[in-house]
């Protein structure tokens, strides 16, 4: 008996956006990852934020809505926003994967607020799915 399998891997691990307030800017590179499946009916992948807020560094009171990062729906698609309990999905496949995996790449965007300079951190979750 041959079981169904998903795994997603791969996954960059951070990215960065880097601006001055009221700059619109994307990430300098994609967030790479690899689905594999052998399911027929295909996968999805979905991400959303961990939390409602992006955090500054230890002592900055400041954040930023993770609503205001921006995530590319589809490669070369419309930028969307995210936002906590709304998964966004990113791709969509109604097939299986390759034998080694599917590789996917896909930008973020933000218009930086006007917040103190620092670095502001949070935790995007990518969920892979068998159709």
């Amino acid at each position: 008996m041959v079981t169904g399998s998903i795994t997603l891997t791969n996954l960059t691990s951070s990215f960065t956006l880097t601006g001055s307030p009221g700059q619109t800017v994307d990430s300098a590179d994609p967030v790479d990852f690899t689905v594999k499946t052998n399911n027929f009916a295909g996968y999805t992948v979905t991400v959303f934020p961990a939390a409602g807020e992006l955090l500054g560094t230890a002592g900055n009171p400041e954040t930023i809505p993770t609503g205001s990062l921006l995530v590319e729906q589809i490669p070369g698609g419309p930028f969307v926003p995210l936002a906590l309990g709304s998964p966004v999905e990113v791709f969509r496949k109604t097939a299986p994967s390759a034998a080694d995996g599917d590789d996917f790449s896909h930008e973020y965007r933000i218009t930086i607020p006007f917040v103190r300079p620092d670095t502001y951190s949070g935790t995007i979750n990518y969920v892979a799915t068998t159709l």
